[in-house]
């Protein structure tokens, strides 16, 4: 531990700055999406065992659900560009547009070259959880996924339901490939339902129960084509462990609603990222 300087207090009281001021990011309509919503019919719907996941289909224009039907439970949430599957959700820009937690009006943006909104954040009942007084929140875009190249790493066991081997089996049965192509498409998620922050003096990623309950929900509205993969976490409501067969484990529920034709009046897919890459 080296010594601090006389000025330490002095250093440690810089005032910081937010790196990406957002007040200039596209705003969602989201009185908009509210008209067509209360317009929409469901059109689809996937029911994900616990320690498992399954893919999903939602086009740009509707809107999809997914719902605590049995106990509480967190889910790992990958998403797509449905045409094109290198397009994919990128947890760290939009962590570090919207900060560690997604809520209701923000957005899951896609990654380079393309980034854009690929889905919009139009519910959420645990919209009141806020910040607890541990740093807690609600739906992290700051854990990676349980996956069992860490739990190997750490316990030297072969678990083959963590959530990274969970979507890398749905995505390959989705693509009809074998595992060890798909996998390198699985990504960073939306930990959706989970409870997570850092400790106040070791800085480490900590997590807790998650406060959701049987019919609970986060809603988004598909802003591009998309391929939804999600994992009900084998962690269940991820109280004491992630990688786990005994822990309680419930199935989760996705739902796909499709609004009114019309009910979308001047709404348009947003179109990717601007930037002239010929420059760079």
């Amino acid at each position: 531990m080296t010594q601090a300087p006389p000025d330490a207090d002095a250093r440690r009281a810089i005032k910081p700055v937010i790196c990406y001021p957002n007040d200039t990011l596209p705003a969602p309509d989201l009185a908009l999406y509210a008209r067509a919503r209360a317009t929409a019919t469901k059109v689809d719907e996937v029911l994900v065992p616990p320690r498992d996941a399954r893919t999903f289909v939602a086009k740009a224009g509707q809107f999809f659900r997914i719902s605590s039907v049995e106990g509480p439970q967190v889910g790992d949430l990958n998403l797509h560009n449905l045409h094109d599957l290198s397009e994919r959700f990128y947890s760290g820009k939009s962590r570090a547009l919207h900060g560690t937690h997604l809520t209701t009006g923000e957005r899951m943006w896609s990654s380079f070259p393309h980034l854009r909104p690929m889905a919009t954040i139009t519910e959420d009942t645990l919209g009141w959880y806020g910040i607890d007084a541990f740093g807690g929140s609600v739906h992290d875009v700051v854990g990676t996924r349980c996956d069992p190249y860490t739990n190997n790493l750490l316990s030297g066991g072969q678990y083959h339901h963590c959530c990274h081997s969970n979507l890398t089996r749905a995505l390959a049965d989705y693509m009809g490939v074998p595992r060890t192509e798909a996998e390198p498409l699985v990504h960073d998620v939306l930990n959706v339902f989970m409870c997570t922050g850092f400790t106040r003096d070791t800085g480490q990623y900590f997590m807790k129960a998650s406060p959701v309950r049987p019919g609970d929900y986060i809603e988004f509205f598909a802003e591009i084509d998309l391929l939804g993969n999600l994992s009900a976490c084998p962690g269940g409501d991820c109280s004491s462990e992630h990688s786990s067969d005994t822990a309680a484990c419930h199935p989760l529920l996705v739902e796909v609603f499709a609004p009114k034709e019309g009910s979308l009046s001047g709404w348009q897919s947003p179109k990717p990222n601007a930037y002239d890459r010929s420059h760079g």
